[in-house]
């Protein structure tokens, strides 16, 4: 447990084992980020006692920044001015993988450092929440290119083995065009002369953010969304804490911390520039949209990647649907909504009906979303070569930038920073062991899988529900799965979205730090991208589930479904306008998710 911190973020039902700081074995309570834990965590930030570490971000970096930092027994603290995994975390490829095509580059140091990341996330850190997925690589000409690509990939196995034992991942194979068109059948027959499969990891990005601040709650670290950093407090030109602002009641307040990590992603520029410093490289926005698409749609039993004049494009399998992208274009628009224009819509329609014998339509396109990637874009030379790698710099006394990376290699920039920031703390600091501590929900997770069938007799669902939980709560299902038991109707599928039960709205306001129906439609569920509506049917249902909850009243409910509609329909909008000028006029004129 950290030194001078609260343990008043434990509260949930069950226990599971982890791994400390010291590297002894416990027992602990499951944690939760319930609402009374978030109030716990301010009135701890707030308290004047000064922490050792705070982090501004709640992105998958912050947050892995923060369970670093408290796993080497630090006091720290975490605040994001939005939700979890609101900005780029929420809006990858949703790919664990060391990046063939950086391998093509020449990258060997980023390759092997992503893929021995994705053995750790799959056999350790969070097997309930990453799993392998096959890609089909089509070749089209007969000879050359099977030997170019065949010994590219091979390389990506061996390199992989080499780092994280092959993590249980399958081998690739050299497939003739029979045996791909076999795998998937709506591939046009000309185009591929042959094929090659391989495969990658994926995980739900939000899902994976959000569990990364429980773990790190869980250890101890004071975790707050919804509280913005709007100011920087300094004495000399040392940096000294924050001024903050709590989102749901207006309240300002002062956070005293002797190093603080900026790990705010595209928004790094504008955190800098609070404090006054330039610094020596900049962050650059580039937008990458994808489409959702229903599974019938594409009939394959396998991912695809094809090459495109200007990157790569992922059909990856999601569930019922197939998720489809990326777009690579400069977006310096508002980052905090990003749109999707019809031309970057039409641009992924046109590059994946060349392959598709039945192309895809407008009217198939279920769900759409848009993130931006955090870019370095450097002064010189040096800096602007860095692209997709990261950088960490003191960049004044007492205040440290991270910025850069890519979603996979997440847990080696968190342990990057926390080493800068250590080197000013006046006291031996253990290095770090987060390849050691899994997430909660993680520990026993192979164990409870093979119970499925017990879980699901016991709990009167089918065993397809308790799959399904499993693979997004892990262990922690018992958890939802008691309130199942508590309120028998929560184990009914939830309306407009039957795929999800409705205990997992309440779970997600209860133990999972949702505090608008935005959140929980949009995050803690994939509902805003995966059902035919886009959740409009769902969410009057959801909000009802979680008024109780989250203390909302008619009003305050009504209010959180107007701001969901508005938002679905500013989404509809963007997605119809010719440039991101006019749609991000027409994204911005709907409302945020919050109050």
């Amino acid at each position: 447990m950290s030194t001078g911190t609260s343990t008043g973020n434990t509260g949930a039902t069950g226990t599971t084992g982890a791994t400390d700081a010291a590297g002894t074995t416990r027992t602990a309570q499951a944690t939760g980020l319930s609402p009374q834990a978030r109030q716990r965590a301010i009135d701890a930030l707030r308290s004047g006692e000064e922490l050792e570490l705070l982090v501004i971000g709640g992105g998958v970096v912050g947050t892995g920044t923060a369970l670093d930092a408290v796993t080497r027994g630090l006091s720290t603290g975490l605040i994001e001015q939005r939700d979890f995994a609101s900005g780029t975390s929420s809006r990858s490829s949703k790919l664990i993988h060391g990046g063939l095509r950086y391998l093509e580059m020449l990258d060997f140091t980023l390759v092997k450092e992503a893929l021995q990341e994705r053995g750790l996330l799959l056999t350790r850190l969070a097997p309930h929440l990453v799993r392998p997925v096959p890609f089909l690589y089509p070749l089209n000409h007969r000879v050359w290119e099977r030997a170019y690509v065949g010994s590219g990939i091979a390389l990506y196995d061996a390199m992989a083995m080499a780092a994280s034992g092959g993590a249980g991942l399958p081998h690739h194979r050299h497939l003739t065009r029979r045996q791909a068109l076999r795998l998937m059948p709506s591939l046009k027959s000309n185009a591929l002369t042959g094929a090659v499969q391989y495969y990658d990891a994926q995980v739900d990005d939000a899902r994976h953010t959000m569990e990364l601040a429980r773990t790190a709650a869980h250890y101890g670290a004071h975790v707050a969304n919804r509280v913005a950093a709007i100011g920087f407090l300094r004495q000399g030109e040392r940096v000294t804490g924050v001024r903050a602002i709590d989102k749901l009641t207006d309240e300002e307040f002062v956070i005293n911390a002797r190093q603080i990590v900026n790990a705010t992603g595209v928004w790094t520029d504008d955190t800098q520039a609070m404090v006054g410093e330039r610094g020596q490289f900049h962050v650059r926005a580039s937008k990458g949209i994808h489409l959702v698409v229903p599974r019938d749609r594409i009939h394959s039993s396998t991912g695809l990647i094809l090459r495109t004049e200007k990157s790569v494009l992922f059909v990856i399998p999601w569930g019922r649907h197939w998720i489809i992208g990326t777009t690579d274009t400069d977006w310096a628009l508002d980052k905090a909504h990003p749109a999707a224009t019809r031309a970057d819509i039409d641009y992924i329609l046109d590059h994946v009906n060349r392959v598709l014998q039945t192309p895809l339509t407008h009217e198939d396109v279920e769900g759409v979303y848009a993130g931006l990637r955090p870019l370095l874009a450097g002064e010189s030379e040096s800096t602007s070569k860095l692209s997709r790698e990261h950088v960490v710099a003191h960049s004044a006394p007492g205040l440290v930038v991270v910025a850069g990376g890519k979603y996979t290699t997440y847990r080696v920039m968190a342990k990057d920073a926390v080493d800068e920031a250590v080197q000013a703390i006046s006291r031996r600091v253990p290095p770090s062991t987060t390849d050691a501590v899994p997430l909660v929900g993680a520990v026993g997770y192979a164990a409870i899988w093979n119970q499925r069938h017990t879980l699901a007799s016991e709990a009167g669902l089918h065993v397809a529900r308790v799959e399904h939980l499993l693979r997004r709560y892990g262990v922690l299902t018992q958890e939802v799965l008691d309130l199942v038991r508590e309120r028998p109707e929560l184990g009914q599928p939830l309306e407009g979205a039957e795929d999800h039960l409705r205990a997992e709205v309440v779970y997600a306001a209860s133990h999972e730090g949702a505090l608008h129906l935005t959140d929980i439609l949009t995050r803690r569920t994939r509902i805003s991208i995966e059902a035919w509506d886009r959740g409009v049917s769902a969410a009057p249902v959801a909000a009802a589930l979680v008024a109780p909850v989250l203390g909302w009243d008619e009003d305050r409910t009504a209010e959180e479904i107007a701001i969901y509609l508005g938002r679905v329909e500013a989404e509809r909008v963007s997605q119809t306008m010719p440039d991101d000028a006019s749609a991000d006029e027409a994204r911005r004129s709907g409302p945020d998710g919050t109050l």
